[in-house]
């Protein structure tokens, strides 16, 4: 019999078709909670010196509006341009290289510095969720436009060097590689079985109730079976739509419920400001599409303390990504925690 609990194992990701070992041997000794905090750093609810507060000037040289709720402009340094002339090139033919195109724009959730997502209220958190949608929906209606990502940065460590509440949206013409194998997966299982992977996934799931964090009547938050970061999450929209302009104004709200939920747990997992890489995944460009299922992602280094990392090394970076904590350990740890934060208590 196969221990899920104990044996070094290889758990397949139906998304992506790729396997990841879990090797829960390793964490022998029982771990109960934090270890070490950093200090805590209050941040100003303004900042002069901040290129993305309210009337300030941006590092590009441009000055924000005086704005009062979210905030939308064109990245001053967008890794995207929207006029790159089509070109290609191949100096050997295992070599090609094409031109792309794109769209590059920053969203400031809030003119308030020291917020992040677990710390505003409903009604901002719901703003930007209606934000989103609205963004994705004209971007990828723009001509030349193959896949729009969302996706927030947090924290320092990864790679976010500005605590101003905000994320990204890169908007291109070509169809990003963790979005083609989701793509071909989802439409292959689609085809097959006359439902999304994610309908089935998430139903067995709620049945299984191992790794859900929590949920709402509109999304599930998931420590998924294939996770490869330590606290790694899943939120999947509870019915079968492709995109967030696809959500109905309940299911909205209920995005922002479990956003809250979901970040105000991991700030209480180490009492800080958990740092990660968050984003959603819905359909590439063109009518609906119904084998995709909207979802995002949470993809948190943090091992076990404040200070303590996980980064992708040696054998996960030669060979396949590893783990040690298993998705049923790091789902309980996280739905015993609180859902007020930390700071409010």
């Amino acid at each position: 019999m196969l221990d899920l609990a104990h044996h070094p194992l290889r758990r397949l990701n139906p998304l992506t078709r790729e396997w990841v070992l879990v090797s829960p041997h390793r964490t022998q000794r029982p771990w109960h909670g934090h270890l070490d905090k950093p200090a805590a750093t209050a941040l100003p609810a303004y900042d002069p010196a901040c290129y993305l507060c309210p009337g300030n000037t941006r590092a590009g040289g441009h000055s924000n509006p005086a704005y009062t709720e979210t905030y939308v402009f064109t990245n001053d340094f967008s890794a995207l341009l929207p006029d790159t002339p089509a070109a290609s090139a191949a100096p050997h033919p295992l070599l090609p290289a094409e031109s792309t195109r794109g769209i590059c724009r920053v969203i400031c959730f809030s003119p308030r510095h020291d917020l992040t997502l677990a710390r505003m209220d409903p009604a901002a958190l719901r703003r930007v969720v209606d934000i989103w949608a609205t963004q994705y929906a004209e971007l990828n209606s723009t001509p030349g436009i193959a896949y729009v990502e969302i996706f927030e940065n947090r924290g320092d460590i990864m790679g976010c060097s500005n605590p101003h509440p905000h994320c990204q949206i890169w908007a291109g013409s070509m169809l990003p590689n963790e979005i083609a194998k989701e793509h071909a997966a989802q439409h292959d299982y689609f085809l097959e079985h006359g439902r999304t992977l994610l309908s089935d996934y998430l139903d067995h799931e709620l049945t299984a109730a191992e790794r859900i964090v929590c949920a709402n009547d509109s999304f599930a938050a998931i420590v998924p079976w294939w996770a490869v970061w330590p606290f790694e999450v899943m939120l999947v929209s509870r019915r079968p739509v492709s995109a967030l302009d696809q959500l109905s104004s309940d299911e909205r709200q209920g995005l922002a419920d479990i956003l809250k939920r979901v970040t105000s747990r991991y700030d209480n997992l180490f009492e800080t400001s958990f740092p990660y890489s968050f984003g959603f995944h819905q359909q590439p460009a063109g009518p609906r599409d119904q084998a995709w299922h909207l979802h995002a992602h949470f993809y948190p280094p943090l091992l076990r303390s404040a200070t303590v990392r996980k980064f992708l090394v040696g054998y996960e970076m030669l060979a396949m990504p590893q783990r040690d904590i298993t998705p049923e350990d790091a789902a309980l740890r996280l739905r015993q925690l609180s859902e007020t934060h930390y700071t409010e208590v």
